[in-house]
């Protein structure tokens, strides 16, 4: 039983396991909902889908499995015929519930729509027959018809539809979309490690009960300090160049770290680490920092974050003097091997899409460099990351 769902839902690159699909089908068993698909959706994502980030890919995969199957589930009777009446009562007016009768009523209409799945072979778009859009056919979208049922798209705003397919509520949950500065904030969170310091400020409640009942029930207050996030980051980011392409993303990225991070320290470079660093773009030649103090400056327990495209020459990289502002005397590979030798939680953020890396020379450098700690600026990328930066 529904085992080509579970083998659809596997082919979308779901992650469904065995034991999801016995749960379902245990369920099932029990009757522990209503013979309906709507029921049936909502018991389906909640016994198979255990991550929000997937709630879009399921529901794509679902619609496709179940085409044609919600018209002939609810034209078969087991959905109340009062329920029905209640619901049309409350979304049609007068006249459209008219018009309805007049064609023979919901059950009608229902079994037109299965006849249509059956018959139509192509798009249909501004006709009042097939399932289209644009037109006065009972069945589509972006059309009228007070007795329709909208299937995938939006509404025209008549909001007369008998059914509703394919919200795809959560379409920005999908873990492969680009971020927002509120959605890489959530990212950042998982690298948390909290502490209390400072002057004791907030109540602790338990203490506070505990200290109060043994002392007879006289209220004896305590306090600790309040907790921060005390993850120390030292954050280099790459700017100018090729990287005026992600500027808007970086900055959301850099922005959402300041806010998640109490003890972030930050320096910028251009294509790859070299001699100097330095704080404001502005006064980057006059205001510089030696490479070697910054290294020694912060301890080994700072998670090192590098931000960049990782795009240019390769002899940027490998060779000294390679630098296309001035002779550099070591290699750029020099120093960036210096960085990660000092500091053993490290990762390299590239705003690159993914699938264009194996084309660029200096990014397959720089990622065996890092063994591989380079990641994507996806919520995909951004968990993995932090999950190695907090081991």
């Amino acid at each position: 039983m529904l085992i080509d769902f579970f083998y659809t839902l596997r082919a979308a690159k779901l992650p469904v396991s065995v034991k999801e699909y016995l749960t379902l089908l245990e369920a099932l068993q029990r009757q522990v909902i209503a013979p309906s698909l709507d029921e049936f959706y909502y018991l389906a994502r909640l016994s198979l889908i255990k991550d929000e980030k997937h709630y879009d890919k399921f529901d794509q995969a679902f619609g496709a499995y179940f085409k044609g199957v919600q018209q002939i589930v609810d034209a078969s009777g087991e959905v109340p015929l009062d329920w029905l009446k209640k619901r049309m009562q409350r979304e049609l007016s007068p006249e459209d519930k008219a018009r309805i009768q007049a064609l023979g009523g919901l059950d009608k209409l229902m079994e037109r729509l299965k006849q249509l799945f059956d018959e139509q072979k192509g798009r249909h778009e501004g006709g009042s027959k097939w399932i289209g859009t644009g037109g006065t056919s009972p069945f589509g979208n972006g059309g009228f018809n007070p007795e329709g049922i909208r299937i995938g798209g939006e509404s025209n705003g008549n909001r007369t539809a008998v059914k509703v397919w394919d919200q795809r509520t959560y379409r920005d949950y999908d873990d492969t979309v680009e971020l927002g500065t509120r959605n890489i904030k959530v990212a950042l969170r998982r690298l948390r490690k909290f502490a209390r310091e400072g002057a004791a400020e907030e109540l602790d409640l338990d203490d506070t009960i505990r200290s109060t009942a043994a002392n007879a029930g006289w209220l004896d207050l305590k306090l600790v300090p309040e907790r921060h996030n005390n993850v120390k980051v030292l954050m280099l980011l790459d700017v100018g160049g090729s990287m005026d392409d992600h500027i808007a993303r970086t900055e959301e990225l850099f922005s959402a770290a300041k806010s998640e991070f109490k003890h972030l320290e930050f320096y910028y470079f251009h294509n790859c680490v070299y001699d100097y660093l330095w704080r404001q773009n502005r006064r980057r030649h006059n205001e510089r920092f030696e490479t070697w103090d910054v290294l020694r400056k912060y301890p080994a327990d700072y998670k090192l974050i590098f931000v960049g495209d990782a795009t240019m020459s390769p002899y940027e990289v490998l060779q000294p003097g390679g630098s296309v502002e001035y002779n550099n005397k070591e290699a750029g590979a020099v120093w960036l091997r210096r960085f990660i030798d000092r500091f053993p939680r490290h990762a390299w953020l590239n705003p690159e899409p993914e699938a264009i890396w194996q084309y660029r020379q200096s990014i397959s450098v720089i990622r065996q460099l890092f063994a591989n700690r380079m990641y994507p600026i996806t919520l995909a990328g951004l968990e993995s990351a932090m999950r190695v930066l907090s081991k």
